[in-house]
Formats: C-alpha cells, structure tokens, sequence
C-alpha cells in the first residue's frame, strides 16, 4: 500500500503561490485531474475520501475556469501576466464637461421660460382686470395663489396654468409678428392711393396684403394646430405641411382640443371664488360707507366723531381680514371668511411670518401704487397700471398664504420666547395697520376716484386703481 503525495492537487503547499488560469487551460487541468485520480484508484489508494475530493476539485477547476477572465501568458508559460489598470481616458472628462454644460444651458432655458410664463401671466391678468365683470376672475386667480399655499402646495404649483399662460403669450406675440407684414403691406398701399388714386401699384399692394395675410393665418392655424409651443412657430415643418395639412383629420380634433384648453383655464371657479370674496370682503368693509357718508359734505362735529369710531372698527378688521382671505380661499367655504377664532389661533404659532406677511401685504406692495390713483388712465390703455397693480399685489398674496401655511406647520407655542413674540407683534401691528389707514385716508384728497377709495381698496380687493376710465 502506497502513501498519497503530499504534493498532490488535493492538499497544496502552503509556500506554493496560487495563479490565475486562463479558461483555456481548464481542460487540460481537469484531464490531468482524472487522470491521477485513475492512477491512484490503480495503485490502491487506502484513502476512501481522496476521489470525491480530487472529483469536486476538479468540477470546481472547470466552473472556476469557465468563468475567469482570459489573461495573457508568457511564452514560456512559466509567468502569468496580470491584468494592468486602465489608463485615464481623456473622453470621460469631455463627457463630463458636455453634462455640465447642457446643465447649465438647460437652467438658463428653464429660468426664460419660467420668466416669460410669468410675465405672461402677469399681462393676461391684468387686461380681465380692466374689464368689469371679468375682473372678478382675477381677484378669484389671486386668492385661490394664497389659498394653494395655505393648503400646503408648493411654490412652483401656487401659480395654476402658467404653462396655458405662457402658450397664450408666445400666441399673442405670434399674431402681432405675423400681422407686421400684412401691415405694412396695407400702409404702402395707401401710399399709392394717396399719389395715384386706383393706380396699378395700389392694387398689387391690396393683392399682396392680402395673400400675406392669408399665408399668414395658415401658418398660425398650423403652429396652433400641433401644439403651439416656441418650436412649432419657428419650424413649420414643410413636408409634414405637403403630407397632411389639407387632410380632413388633420384639423378634426382642432376645436375638441380648443375647447378642452378654454374649460381647463377654469374661469368660471375663479369668477364663482372672486365674486364670494369681494361680498366677504366689503361685509367686513362696511365701516367704509359710514365714513364716506360722515365726510361726504366735510361735516364735523357729530359726523366727524361716526367718521372716527368706524375708522377704529375698519383698523380692526384690517387686523385679520388678509389672513382671512388666504383662510377662505383654501377652505373654498363662505363662513371661512369670519373665522376669527382660528386665525388667531394660527396666528400665536407664527407671528413674526404674520407680521412679515402683513407687512408686505398692507404697507410694501399697496402703498407705492397710490401715486398711479392721482389722475385716471384712458380706457384704451387701461390695462397698463392694471400691469403694475396685478405684479405688485401677487406677490403680497402669495405673502399671506406662506405666512398661514408656516403657522399650521408649527406646533402649539410653549415657552416664554413665544409669549414675548407674540406680545411684541400685538404691540407693532396697530402700527402697520394706522399706516396703512393713513395712506387710504389721505389718498380720498389725491385719488381720482375721491372718497370711493375706501371702498377700492386694492390691497384687499380687486388690483384696479379706477372704478373706470376716461
């Protein structure tokens, strides 16, 4: 009986250094491996175990074979080479450095189109405000922005269809471009008339005005028709033009989607929201009559003591009547409107954000405008000031409902800094609310509108410096 060899696969030296093997060499490793195995089973190996081992050797050799990466060797076959670390590639900074800059192109495209959508915004705004009846609309779109943030929403989803805003702008803008050459087509036309009455010129001139203004129309109806976005007006794609503009479903779906686009601008809330908050609201303006009616014919004494004591009840309302807008907009619920009791509770959580909102809601934004309620503004360009009203008062709406979305975020106040807070706000607010009465009192002598100016208040009402026009 033989002793099995202590150098055999089953049981390597500890010196031995182990190597990588390519996964050609598995064959050859696993014949030499059965092969031994025969030899020792010939010999009369009286290790029972010793074939499972070398058998599991050299399954585990063939998996392990299979599954290694092929690996260079030497000529001698005495070396095996390891594989060496790839040197840094040139083409992966490039590739970085393309990111970063179709990152920063991409921010500066989404901070221009984010900016004119606002503008746009702003400019739709402000032309239904110059038109009565419609202005409600507006006054419902500015309380359902604070009443959106006092609900919890974010700031970039406080402002509801700004991306409709902003396909209404490039369309506006689309039509006074297209209309140019078809203008001035007609003023030279005119011109010819004027030198020669009838002449060919002049009616060459009315021709080409007039298939100006036809091509014109066809090219907006196009854009329009796939999408209305920035790139449909600056590539009308000709071929697609050729291929299906003068199809029939090309233009099927055309009003459906129009219409689709008119009812989710959802004017009719927003009437139904703004002619709800402007009953509120001049309910808790009602102080305003009894002073208009005290200083109508400048009477003083008895009249001038009611004219006083309203002042002090309207000071009072003005206390909580911003909060309360934001409140009955969110809500969406008429009472909303004289829930005293739960503003102030929101008011002990936050009330430096309450100051800060007041602040901007009663002195920032509304005093400067006043100097544009001295003398009135045409009607045809009414919408003008109504521009700088509707961008100076959204912001302050926007102010109220961050201010009641951040104190129904805090918890109950505990603590002496909280009642100090709250104590050192009761004593400034008074303050900002008489600076503000000082201005509206002071402004029935400078506005247009004369004594109708506590009843025009745009600060907590519709954004319109006029009741109309001249």
């Amino acid at each position: 009986m033989t002793r099995p060899d202590p150098t055999s696969p089953s049981k390597p030296a500890a010196n031995e250094e182990t190597f990588e093997i390519s996964a050609g060499d598995g064959d050859a490793i696993l014949d030499a491996i059965l092969a031994e195995t025969n030899d020792s089973a010939d010999t009369h190996v009286s290790d029972p175990n010793s074939q499972p081992i070398l058998a599991s050797l050299a399954a585990t050799a063939k998996t392990s074979t299979n599954n290694a990466p092929v690996l260079p060797v030497d000529d001698d076959l005495t070396s095996v080479t390891t594989p060496q670390s790839k040197p840094h590639d040139p083409v992966d900074k490039n590739f970085k450095k393309k990111g970063m800059i179709r990152s920063i192109l991409s921010g500066i495209a989404w901070l221009i189109r984010g900016t004119f959508c606002v503008v746009s915004l702003t400019v739709i705004l402000a032309v239904i405000t110059a038109i009565p009846i419609l202005q409600l609309i507006a006054f419902g779109y500015l309380l359902n922005v604070s009443g959106r943030l006092a609900n919890g929403s974010k700031l970039k989803d406080s402002l509801p269809h700004l991306q409709q805003a902003g396909q209404m702008g490039l369309a506006a803008i689309a039509i006074f471009l297209a209309a140019l050459p078809t203008q001035a087509l007609a003023h030279l036309e005119s011109v010819a008339n004027l030198i020669n009455q009838g002449s060919e010129q002049a009616i060459q001139m009315r021709v080409l005005a007039l298939a100006t203004s036809i091509l014109m129309t066809a090219y907006l109806l196009w854009a329009w028709n796939r999408g209305g976005r920035l790139i449909n007006y600056l590539w009308p794609q000709p071929k697609r033009l050729l291929k299906e503009g003068w199809r029939w479903r090309t233009w099927r779906t055309a009003p459906d989607r129009l219409w689709e686009f008119t009812v989710n601008l959802q004017a009719p809330t927003y009437f139904w929201l703004g002619l709800r908050g402007a009953v509120g609201t001049l309910i808790w303006l009602s102080p305003s009559f009894v002073i208009i009616a005290a200083f109508r014919n400048g009477e003083t004494g008895l009249a001038g003591l009611v004219g006083f004591a309203a002042l002090l009840l309207l000071g009072v309302g003005m206390l909580y009547l911003p909060m309360l807008q934001a409140h009955f907009a969110a809500e969406n619920r008429f009472r909303a409107l004289f829930a005293v009791r739960t503003i102030r509770r929101d008011f002990r959580r936050a009330p430096w954000a309450w100051f800060a909102a007041m602040v901007t809601c009663l002195v920032k934004t509304p005093i400067p405008l006043y100097l544009l309620k001295i003398e009135a503004t045409p009607r045809e360009v009414m919408w003008a000031p109504c521009l700088i009203f509707v961008a100076f008062i959204l912001p302050a709406r926007m102010a109220t409902g961050l201010a009641l979305r951040r104190a129904r975020r805090m918890p109950e106040p505990v603590g002496l800094w909280k009642k100090i807070s709250r104590n050192l706000i009761r004593i400034v607010m008074p303050l900002v609310i008489s600076i503000y009465l000082l201005f509206v009192y002071v402004s029935q002598y400078t506005s247009w509108d004369g004594l109708l100016t506590w009843v025009q208040q745009h600060a907590i009402l519709i954004p319109v410096p006029f009741l109309n026009g001249v």
